[in-house]
């Protein structure tokens, strides 16, 4: 029966020193630190209650806007660090969950290392990028598994802006840095 108990304490242990682990600031597949897939625009206030939310609102589906946009929320740090920026799915509904997060601060990381100030040298090291679209601007990778995308400006590529040409990841120079890192929660 001793050992029973024990074998009790341990397991409540574990289970306590893994939760104590997880960090704040953690990037998973349909997560970021304590945003999750169901996590709803409500919940922003008491998620980040020691940082300043900034809410830029759209017009809705009653603007005079052709091109409706999105609603955003800007989380920033006490001190004005700008750490995170939370597109919902649905405009003007504080029950809607979110759509994507744009991540701001190099404190915010995958397990593999991925942050906004990785370079494709460590992306393509420590993850598997699934697809390359290319833009007038840019190139973006795909990133299935974490349902993320990164963006790299073309400028870092070597490549004249406002071209069409396809970008390959064998083109990609090894210290490109990220223009912008987004996980889509959809």
């Amino acid at each position: 029966m001793k050992h029973f108990y024990k074998a009790i304490l341990v397991g409540l242990m574990s289970v306590l020193f893994v939760q104590c682990g997880k960090s704040k600031y953690d990037i998973a597949k349909g997560k970021i630190g304590q945003l999750t897939t169901k996590t709803t625009v409500q919940d922003f206030d008491k998620i980040f209650e020691n940082d300043s939310v900034v809410k830029v609102l759209s017009e809705g589906a009653k603007g005079n806007s052709y091109f409706q946009e999105d609603d955003k929320y800007l989380i920033y740090e006490k001190g004005g660090k700008h750490l995170l920026t939370i597109v919902p799915k649905e405009q003007l509904d504080s029950t809607s969950t979110i759509k994507s997060v744009e991540v701001f601060d190099d404190r915010f990381k995958t397990k593999s290392g991925l942050n906004i100030n990785s370079t494709f040298e460590e992306i393509n090291a420590n993850n598997k990028i699934d697809k390359v679209e290319t833009s007038f601007t840019s190139a973006t990778l795909f990133i299935d598994e974490l349902n993320a995308t990164v963006t790299i400006d073309k400028e870092d590529l070597g490549l004249k802006e406002f071209s069409t040409q396809k970008v390959s990841l064998e083109q990609i120079p090894d210290l490109a840095k990220i223009k912008s890192f987004t996980v889509w929660f959809n």
